[in-house]
Order: C-alpha cells, then structure tokens, then sequence
C-alpha cells in the first residue's frame, strides 16, 4: 500500500513546473479513479461492446451489462487506458472522448471538471507521460482490494492537502477510528448479521471519499459473505462526493444512493430510515448558509428533523446528530442504530433551556443514547483536541433501556513512528478489540460508568435577593436625575431645582423617602406619573445593604438584578427522585434544596419558579477524574535545595 501510494504520488513529480502544488489533486485523484474504473471494465470489454452494439436505450444498455457481468456501470468507447497510448498525437481527443463515453451512472469526472484538466495537461506537454505511467499501475479488484483503494485514495488526499497547505481531515476520517466506530455500531447486531439473505441499508450524511461505508461493508462482508448490502450517502464536497461514488460504482453498489448537496439545507433522502447510520460531522464549523432551510423545518416542529431544538449558529453538530437520529429506523420496523464521531461541545456546551441542551434532553428523555466512548486525543489529520463517538439505539436491550454507558478509552492507543499532519496516536486492533470489550461487557470499572438517563439532567434556578437602597438628594445624585432618560417628558431643569432644596438627608426607607419628596414636590407644583415616580427613586437611591427592602406596589421585594444567581440543581439531589417534574415533585426537591443549600447563607433570598429552566449535560471529564495530591512540602524544598545548589556549583565555576 505504501510502495503504490508512493508511486501514484511519484507521478505527481512529472507535473512539477508547469503545475503548482495545489493543482496536482486535480490531475492525480480524477486520473486515479479512470485507472480504477479502466481495470475493472478491461477484461469485460468485448462482452460490453457486443451487449451495447445496436441498443440506444441508456436503461436497457445498464439493465444487459449488470445482468452479463454485474457492473453497475460501462464505456461505449472502444479504448482502454493502455490502448489510448497507440496513438499518442491524438491523445487528447481520445481520451476526451473516452472519458465522455461511460455510463450515466459515471458523473464524477464532471466534478473534476476532467476534460479542461486533460487539455490543460496537453498544452503544458504532460498528457502523455501521466497516462503512460498511469496505465503501467495494476488498480484491479484483484489486486487492490476496496479497502486498500479507499486507503490510497484518503493517502492521496492527505498528501495533496499537506502540499497545498489545506485541511485533509475536511474530507475523511482515520481509518483506525472509522474500525472503531464500526464496530461499536455493529457490536449489538452480530446475531442478526449472520443470517442467511439479511438484507442492511448503511448512510453516511457526510460521506466524505466514503471511507465510513466501505468499512461498514467490509465488516458485514466479513460477518456474512452472503449478507445484501446497499450504502447509502451525501456529501457536500464535489470531488469527495466524485471519489466516494466512484469507489462504491466499483464495488457494485447502486449509483443512485450516493447523492451531492448540504445535507443539513436538502436532505436527498426524505423519508428514508436505515438499519445503521455513522458520520463524522464537521466540528465548529457554521451552518449559516443552511439556516433558513433548517430555521423553517424547526418550526415544523417534531414533524421535521430539527423540533427538539437549535444550536448556536457557530456548530452544527448537533443538527447532524439530529439529522441522523431521525434517520434511525423506527422501533416497529426493527429499530436503528447510529455511531458518530464528535469534538467535546456536544457533551455540554448551552445551558439549560439552550438549542443545545434541549436535544440532549430530548435524545436522553427518549433514551436513544446508548453509549459515548472517549477517544485519544491527537487521533486526526487536522486537529489534535479531545473527540467522542456517539452510539444511538432505538430498540436498546433490556439490560441498557434507561441506562447510558461511558467508556474512557481516551489512554488506549500508540504513538505512531511518524505524524500524519495533527494525527500522533492510532488505535491498534488490540486497542480497539479491549474498548469494544469494555462496551460489551456493560460494567462499571475504571474505564466504565454506567448512568441512568436522567443523571444528566438538573434544574437551573434563579435566586433573588431583595433591592436595598438608601435615598438622598445630593448634588452627585442630582445630576443622574438630570441626565435619567426615563424622566426627558419632564421639566428635568425644575425638577433638579425644586429637589435642591430638600435637603441631603440620608433615608433608608424608601416609603419615608417617597413620602416626603412627594409632598415637597407637589407643594412646588412639580406632578409626576407612576413610572417617572420610580425612575425618579433609581436615580436617587443607592445600594445600601443597611438599608430596608425596597417593594413594589403590591407590597412584594424588588429583586436586585446585579444580586440575582443561579444554581444548578441535579435530578437526584440528595436522594430523591431523579425527575423533570413528575407529580409536582421537582417544586418540593428545588424547595427543599434551597433550603438546605441557598438559605443558611443568604436568609433574605428566594427563588423565582418562573425562571426555572431544565437542562441537560453530560460532564464526561468530570465523571473519570481522579484526585492526585499535591507532592509533600518537604519534597518540593528537597528538590528546590538541590536545584539551589547546583546553580551554586555552576556560579562558582564561572566565577572561578
């Protein structure tokens, strides 16, 4: 695999002036898929051309050339890759014209925008080398396997990306997480998978080059020879899209079910559920451009795939994770399953009553959450931060059903002999076979937690304290009261005027002060309206914790907003019952809190029910930490005292 991807790359040199850097992608993964395709159609070229003789019919050609050979694909023309060199002064035209006569099926050259490369190619004298020593790589089946094709491919692309200073990991994932992933997403159906003629569907919303699918298939092939396969994907990036379906045309799957566009803006799929969906989905990065498209299906409510809620515009993770969920076959038809890899943000970003917290209330209310393993950091092409892979079920065992399991396998991997871009670790297969064991196993240990649902969950509620303010009409307050916009329907020049010549006592009642200004400014024929009243009292008053409870017309505290907090209480406290609001008892577990928490330490505080708001997370780090105490003072100084003395040692030889 290394020797073939260094040779493909080592054609890349015959570019080298003509071209730059970035511009060898164009030329070498379209010319890499045609060699791929040229192999497989060469040894059923007679038997294509004599079943396409004579027959127009686009349909009928595909429907005779499956039947007869069992290619979802074909090329009318009469040349091959090796027979395109025979004639090298009209290779161009030929090889434009080869390239034009495959299938409908075949649209991925069109995505390269193919045939301006090939004339590109010839202007600049490099056609007839890169075809030559293209035609000389054996790419078949046979002989590359589809899992070693997709390696090449994704090698390529890392190389390219690398020598133009782009970012590989935008369109695949490492190999070895994609195994992992796979497997856990298999790990509960291996019963299932071996029976004879068990038909699966297998999406990818991010399909990437296609790496996820192909590993899915390679692992159903391996569980089940026999086992009908159809793979299903979109994807955004023209030429991924062009290299993922070209990779899954020559495996003999439907060219239909690989489909271009933004997933999140236009599913191609409406309607469709699967047995399993995977997906590596962008991190951080916005879906402005999907906004309206999803804004609107939101509003749908629960009829579309965006009802439990939306995420910050900066990340849409969690939309595809959504998206996916709603993909999941549902329970009566045998349920689904989905494994998704994510960064951290998903776990805990948005507080209660957020976009964010409300779909992970919804996914854990609706126990679709089945597990989320940690994986090593620096495990991708292009960034080196913490990641997690999502497991969803709808039809969980019995011994799972209300139950999510967290694996930290973020310790189980080796450090690689070379960095691939931010990619320092891997995981080996016995690495990946002890994380799907402890999956398997379902227990508690130093690696694995079991929770019930709803320990993710808490109450966010707001605790007020009351507004205390002292009065005076002083020079410096006068001047507030000048510039209170709230008062600019008043004469504010006579108001200030007529308050000058109240006095400046200080009162700690609001209701005496109120009194007394209200008489002086009556008297001195200044009336003011119920609101202007209370700018009047903010303007004049400051916070004085000395001073009485300032309380509003129905005799209640004022709350003060630059003293109000919030706590967060978790289902469960202290014992009881770990629930949203079942029968009124989340009133009595927040009362009950407040009092034993809030209340011995601010006796004048209360809690606003109104603004309590249900949220959930899930603290992945908090539940694995392990307390390391500090290292004894005496051995600190001991290894400061020695430090100390050999930077003695060292100033005395200079100084010697």
């Amino acid at each position: 695999m290394s020797k073939l991807s260094s040779f493909v790359w080592s054609i890349a040199d015959q570019l080298r002036g003509p071209f730059q850097q970035h511009e060898y992608g164009s030329v070498i993964l379209p010319m890499t898929i045609l060699r791929r395709l040229d192999a497989i159609l060469e040894p059923h070229k007679e038997v294509i051309a004599g079943l396409i003789e004579g027959v127009d019919s686009e349909m009928r050609r595909a429907s005779d050339v499956r039947k007869a050979t069992g290619l979802r694909f074909y090329n009318s023309s009469k040349f091959t890759l090796k027979a395109l060199l025979a004639d090298p002064d009209g290779l161009e035209a030929n090889l434009t014209e080869y390239v034009s006569s495959f299938s409908a099926a075949i649209d991925v050259f069109d995505r390269f925008k193919f045939t301006e490369v090939i004339a590109d190619l010839a202007e600049k004298n490099r056609l007839f080398i890169v075809v030559e020593r293209f035609a000389q790589v054996d790419l078949h089946p046979d002989v590359l396997s589809n899992s070693d094709m997709g390696d090449l491919f994704e090698d390529l692309i890392r190389r390219f990306a690398e020598a133009s200073n782009a970012t590989a990991g935008d369109h695949f994932t490492p190999r070895d997480a994609v195994r992992l992933v796979v497997d856990l997403l298999f790990a509960e159906d291996g019963a299932g998978l071996v029976d004879k003629g068990v038909i699966r569907t297998v999406y990818d919303p991010t399909a990437g080059t296609g790496g996820m699918l192909s590993l899915a298939e390679e692992h159903l092939r391996g569980q089940n020879p026999d086992a009908r396969l159809r793979l299903y994907g979109q994807e955004i990036n023209p030429q991924s899209y062009a290299i993922c379906k070209s990779d899954l045309l020559a495996k003999g799957q439907d060219p239909d079910n690989i489909k271009l566009g933004d997933t999140l803006a236009d599913d191609k799929f409406p309607g469709r559920t699967f047995d399993y969906c995977l997906s590596n989905p962008p991190y951080g990065v916005e879906w402005k451009a999907a906004e309206k498209a999803v804004k609107d299906e939101h509003k749908l409510g629960f009829s579309g795939r965006f009802g439990p809620g939306l995420p910050g515009v900066g990340d849409g993770q969690l939309l595809f994770l959504l998206h996916l969920a709603s993909k999941m076959r549902p329970r009566g038809e045998g349920g689904g399953r989905v494994g998704v890899v994510m960064n951290g943000s998903p776990l805990f970003n948005g507080g209660a009553g957020s976009g964010q917290s409300e779909i992970r209330r919804w996914l854990l209310e609706n126990d679709l959450v089945e597990a989320i393993v940690a994986l090593p950091n620096d495990m991708f092409f292009n960034t080196g931060i913490s990641t997690y892979v999502w497991v969803l079920d709808n039809t969980k065992a019995d011994e799972r059903r209300g139950k999510v399991q967290l694996v930290d396998a973020s310790k189980r991997s080796d450090k690689m002999r070379k960095s691939l871009g931010s990619k320092r670790v891997e995981i080996g297969d016995g690495h990946r076979q002890d994380i799907v064991a402890s999956y398997d196993a379902f227990e508690t240990s130093d690696t694995s937690k079991i929770f019930d649902s709803e320990d993710f969950g808490y109450w966010t509620i707001t605790v007020e304290r009351p507004l205390r303010l002292n009065y005076a009409c002083t020079p410096e307050r006068l001047e507030r009261v000048r510039e209170e916009s709230k008062l600019k329907a008043v004469d504010r020049a006579r108001l200030v005027e007529v308050l000058a010549t109240f006095g400046e006592d200080v009162y700690r009642n609001q209701e005496e002060f109120a009194g007394l200004v209200g008489k002086h400014l009556g008297s001195n024929g200044v009336t003011l309206t119920l609101p202007q009243r209370r700018a009047l009292w903010l303007a004049l008053g400051e916070r004085d914790e000395t001073a009485d409870e300032v309380r509003d017309s129905k005799g209640n505290p004022e709350p003060d907003t630059k003293l109000r907090d919030t706590e967060n209480i978790p289902f469960g406290w202290n014992g009881t019952t770990k629930t949203a609001d079942a029968d009124g008892t989340a009133r009595d577990v927040i009362d009950a809190y407040f009092d034993a928490e809030v209340r011995p330490h601010v006796p004048d505080a209360w809690i606003d029910h109104t603004k309590t708001k249900v949220g959930y997370e899930i603290p992945f780090t908090r539940h694995f930490y392990t307390y390391v105490p500090p290292r004894p003072l005496e051995e600190i100084d001991a290894d400061l005292n020695k430090v100390i003395a050999e930077i003695m040692e060292l100033l005395q030889e200079v100084e010697a």
